[in-house]
């Protein structure tokens, strides 16, 4: 069997893949920021009918935009996430921050009796103050943070929530629209997410051309 022709332009490629996306896409409910953040998810997990579960707060787009503008830190749940986001599309040279492999982290997970990834946040401390965070992974991560704004911890700009899975995911994502703190979010519904998504958000929000 011989390979068929295909096409091998990328810019070629990469234009086609989004007037696809947008074609497809139903993203008539959105603002212009927001749009977007889907079309990018989008295309980072491939599937069309993402825009169906997407829900934000009313002033996450401009909060999270306006947060990266003022050389806010982009905390992030996992390395994975971390590595995803371009660094040169940030506005400010901004700190991509991940404490999962600090040291210490693993024993504050065993005291607290849940994952790396809820016990790294201890580390964030006084950052967290205006900062964008992004959870694409871990669920226990999203609903740690809420914890944290319970407790009276410094209150972040923005948040992308969209951990991926089957156990907390649903429950973690509902929790984070419905919180008392009211923070600015943005969350994909359901059991889909995951560190592509999500740092496809940010890359999304740190441009300020369209696509």
């Amino acid at each position: 069997m011989t390979v068929e022709p295909y096409l091998k332009d990328g810019a070629e490629i990469y234009r086609r893949s989004f007037a696809m996306i947008r074609e497809e896409t139903d993203v008539a409910r959105f603002d212009p920021i927001l749009v977007r953040v889907v079309v990018r998810m989008v295309h980072a997990c491939g599937m069309v009918d993402l825009s169906d579960d997407v829900e934000a707060s009313p002033a996450f787009g401009a909060a999270a935009r306006a947060a990266l503008h003022a050389g806010a830190p982009i905390l992030c749940d996992t390395n994975m996430v971390a590595a995803g986001i371009t660094r040169a599309r940030l506005p400010r040279d901004n700190d991509v921050v991940c404490t999962l492999r600090e040291p210490g982290v693993p024993e504050r997970a065993r005291e607290l009796n849940t994952t790396r990834s809820a016990a790294a946040m201890e580390l964030w401390g006084e950052r967290l103050g205006g900062a964008v965070v992004v959870i694409g992974n871990a669920p226990t991560a999203l609903f740690r943070l809420l914890e944290l704004m319970d407790d009276g911890a410094p209150r972040p700009a923005a948040v992308i929530g969209i951990p991926v899975g089957f156990v907390g995911a649903v429950e973690s994502k509902v929790a984070l629209t419905q919180h008392a703190s009211a923070l600015e979010y943005v969350v994909v519904h359901g059991r889909r997410g995951g560190s592509a998504m999500a740092s496809a958000a940010v890359n999304a929000l740190a441009q300020d051309e369209e696509i």
